[in-house]
C-alpha cells in the first residue's frame, strides 16, 4: 500500500505523510517571527521581492482578525487566505453570541480544529501552513499562539516558523528576556530576522501591537533600527579587538 498517498491511513510506523509533507511546505515558506513582550506584541516577516509591475500593497504576509487580534503564517499563502476568512467570520460569530470580543486562545483553538479536520477525511489535503496568531485578551495581556498542519497550537514568549526558523528559534532563546519592552522587541525582531534576510529593510515588515491599538513601522524606520543594531555590532568588534591588543 502507498501510505504517503493515502491522507486517512496510518504508515506503520505511525506517520501521517501528508502531514509531514505538508510540514515540508511550511519549511520552505518565507520566515514569520513573533515576539510578546511585557507590553507589546511585535511581528515580523520576510517579505518577498515585488515584481516590477506588481502592486506590492496585495502581497500581505500578515493579516488582521479583528480590532485587537493578527496572523501571520508561513507555507502556501492561499491556503493561509482560506484560513484567514474563516477565522474572521468566527470572530464576528464570537461578538454577535457573547457580545464580548474573543480570547486569542479561542481563535487559537478554532484555526487548529480546522488544521486537525484536514488530517482526518478523506477527499481533502492538510493546510499547508503554520501560523502565529497575536494580539490582547480583554485583561490587556499579550498573548503569542502557534498552530501547525497537524492541528496541534501552543503559547510562546518568542517563536519563529518558516525558512531558517530553527536558526531564528535560537537566536531568540539566546537573546529575548521576559521583561522586554516595544523597542527592544522591535529591535529583536529585526535581528533575528537579519540572520536569514540579506536584503534589509525593504524585505523586512513589522506589526507592532499595543494596548491601545496597533501600528505598522515604515522602511525609514526598520532601516533606522538596522543601522543602530550595525553601529552596535561595529562597537562590540571594536572592544574584542581592543582586548585581545590589550592581551598580546
Amino acid at each position: 500500500m502507498s501510505y504517503d498517498r493515502a491522507l486517512t491511513v496510518f504508515s506503520p510506523d505511525g506517520h501521517l505523510f501528508q502531514v509531514e509533507y505538508a510540514q515540508e511546505a511550511v519549511r520552505k515558506g518565507t520566515c514569520t517571527v513573533g515576539i510578546c513582550g511585557k507590553d507589546s506584541v511585535v511581528l515580523g516577516v520576510e517579505k518577498k521581492a515585488a515584481l516590477k509591475l506588481q502592486d506590492s500593497r496585495t502581497m500581505r504576509k500578515i493579516h488582521q482578525l479583528d480590532q485587537h487580534m493578527f496572523i501571520a503564517s508561513a507555507g502556501l499563502v492561499a491556503d493561509a487566505r482560506v484560513l484567514v476568512d474563516m477565522a474572521r467570520v468566527e470572530c464576528q460569530n464570537h461578538r454577535l453570541t457573547i457580545e464580548d470580543p474573543p480570547t486569542v486562545e479561542f481563535i487559537t483553538h478554532y484555526v487548529a480544529s480546522i488544521q486537525q479536520r484536514y488530517t482526518q477525511s478523506g477527499g481533502r489535503r492538510p493546510f499547508g501552513i503554520s501560523t502565529l496568531i497575536v494580539g490582547f485578551d480583554p485583561d490587556n495581556m499579550p498573548k503569542l499562539f502557534q498552530t501547525d498542519p497537524s492541528g496541534i497550537y501552543y503559547q510562546w514568549k518568542a517563536n519563529s516558523i518558516g525558512r531558517n526558523s530553527q536558526t531564528v528559534r535560537e537566536y531568540l532563546e539566546k537573546h529575548y528576556t521576559d521583561d522586554i519592552g516595544e523597542g527592544d522587541a522591535i529591535k529583536l525582531a529585526v535581528k533575528s530576522l537579519l540572520e536569514v534576510v540579506q536584503t534589509g529593510a525593504k524585505n523586512i515588515e513589522l506589526l507592532v501591537i499595543t494596548k491601545s491599538g496597533s501600528r505598522t513601522p515604515g522602511a525609514d524606520e526598520i532601516e533606522e533600527v538596522i543601522k543602530t543594531i550595525e553601529a552596535e555590532k561595529a562597537e562590540e568588534a571594536d572592544r574584542r579587538s581592543s582586548r585581545r591588543t590589550a592581551q598580546t
